[in-house]
């Protein structure tokens, strides 16, 4: 007779190496998305005060560069293609890690993360190529709505201050590594136009032998950053876009740690390069994507275009719709269960959240409607109008469940035995409750002493209460 099936948990409590990995992790990834947030709003302060929208415009088209090289680019142009290959660099050893020590080496476990964050991208794509067929408009911006900015939406968590619980964080972080992942896929099939394969063949032996050094064990960051900046920019000549060499590169590394080890190479090299993506890459990209002319008109002119109300559908709807969607279908057909902790309002808030595509969104709008410099500026409007909508939207959602999450938070790190460890995670463990009982009987010791202290004062009192009183009987 066959053992009865169990329900698995979707979104249920993190183990504590990955709850404190992902602490950490998203840890700088917020102080990188207020950084984000604000290079953002000073782009758009630079870009649109006439006294200023000038300079803003002969910054970013200065070129500098080897022209001999082919690397004679404008400063957005390098703030794209060769401050963003950092991001993906990071994004490369974050998806190694979760392939080989997170959520993704499960394939049971995977499967919610990577159907969400597929339904996620489908989703918003199919809006967006619906509007656009219904609205006549053009369809090569059918993946921008598709990327979701992790960043920034821990920026706009941080902002609105919200306690939202481990698991939902993780959630979040594992969808945009997955989105991360098909969004390089996208850029490399969809956006690579002509080919210069000596460029390739010489980018691809650079990787070969950024391998054999990491193989080697050959340590030393001046090994290793002058030949990336090789592959990066062979990579950037073949004609395929740079960014794909960070993530390259970055999925060569070891994550899994060796004997003796506390963290392996890929965690070592990700902490840290990422505060220098979080911190500096990803902001000066935005600083000079983010800077478009806003008026009343041309917002208005965002829902009436095709292609930019199909990017502001997408986001807002298409995320949610798509991400939400893909849990719970999920979730139906693996007979998973919901924590108990949580409910689908969690789910669709976290969904609505992800509607906040920034950083990428941006990127393949520029490569998408290349050539095009007024479809382009507007397509970035709608990106921003539309993460704009999508994180109010989501602040409103998460703000109702607030206190719900508060108490979550509380009891996620709340230790009473000071081991260093949260009480949850120590519950099987014997030492934690002789632990516990030492305390409680220290406690209950301490009562007992204020106890007997208390009922001496009140017996003291009454003796001198008393004896007052008989006195005056006495001379009555």
């Amino acid at each position: 007779m066959s053992a009865p099936r169990t329900s698995r948990k979707v979104l249920g409590r993190l183990s504590l190496p990955e709850r404190t990995f992902v602490a950490d992790a998203l840890r700088t990834e917020t102080v990188g998305g207020v950084l984000l947030l604000v290079a953002a709003v000073a782009a758009l302060v630079w870009a649109n005060v006439p006294a200023l929208s000038d300079s803003y415009d002969s910054v970013s088209d200065h070129h500098f560069g080897p022209a001999a090289l082919g690397l004679d680019l404008s400063v957005a142009h390098w703030a794209a293609d060769g401050l963003l290959a950092i991001f993906f660099f990071v994004a490369g050893i974050e998806l190694k890690r979760e392939l080989v020590a997170g959520d993704l080496r499960d394939p049971k476990a995977a499967v919610l993360p990577v159907v969400a964050a597929l339904c996620g991208m489908a989703v918003p794509a199919l809006v967006y190529v619906l509007t656009n067929v219904v609205g006549g408009g053009s369809l090569d911006g059918w993946a921008v709505p598709t990327a979701t900015d992790i960043a920034f939406a821990l920026a706009v968590l941080a902002v609105i201050g919200t306690s939202l619980p481990s698991a939902l964080r993780a959630f979040l972080l594992t969808l945009a590594v997955v989105d991360d992942l098909f969004a390089i896929l996208i850029i490399a099939i969809f956006f690579t136009d002509t080919l210069n394969f000596a460029a390739l063949g010489g980018a691809f032996a650079g990787l070969a032998v950024f391998w054999l050094l990491l193989h080697k064990r050959v340590r030393g960051w001046y090994v290793y950053v002058p030949l990336a900046l090789v592959i990066w920019a062979l990579m950037y000549n073949s004609g395929i876009h740079a960014t794909i060499a960070g993530v390259a590169m970055g999925l060569m590394l070891r994550c899994t740690p060796r004997e003796g080890e506390e963290h392996s190479l890929g965690e070592r090299v990700e902490h840290l390069v990422r505060p220098l993506s979080a911190g500096l890459a990803v902001p000066l990209f935005a600083l000079f994507s983010a800077g478009v002319t806003v008026s009343g008109g041309a917002l208005a002119e965002v829902f009436t275009r095709p292609e930019t109300l199909g990017v502001v559908l997408g986001l807002v709807v298409g995320k949610a719709v798509g991400i939400f969607g893909g849990t719970w279908l999920t979730a139906r057909f693996t007979r998973a269960s919901l924590s108990e902790e949580l409910a689908w309002a969690d789910v669709f808030a976290v969904a609505t959240l992800a509607g906040i595509g920034f950083t990428v969104s941006l990127l393949i709008g520029e490569l998408a409607f290349e050539g095009d410099s007024t479809l382009t500026d507007e397509v970035k409007a709608a990106v921003l109008l539309g993460s704009l909508i999508a994180a109010t939207l989501a602040t409103v959602l998460l703000k109702v469940r607030n206190s719900r999450y508060r108490r979550m938070t509380e009891a996620e790190e709340r230790d009473e035995d000071h081991s260093g460890v949260p009480d949850i995670y120590e519950q099987d463990d014997p030492e934690y409750h002789l632990r516990m009982a030492a305390i409680h009987e220290r406690k209950a010791a301490e009562h007992r002493r204020m106890a007997e202290e208390k009922a001496a004062e009140l017996a003291r009192l009454a003796e001198v209460t008393g004896g007052a009183g008989e006195e005056n009987d006495r001379r009555a």
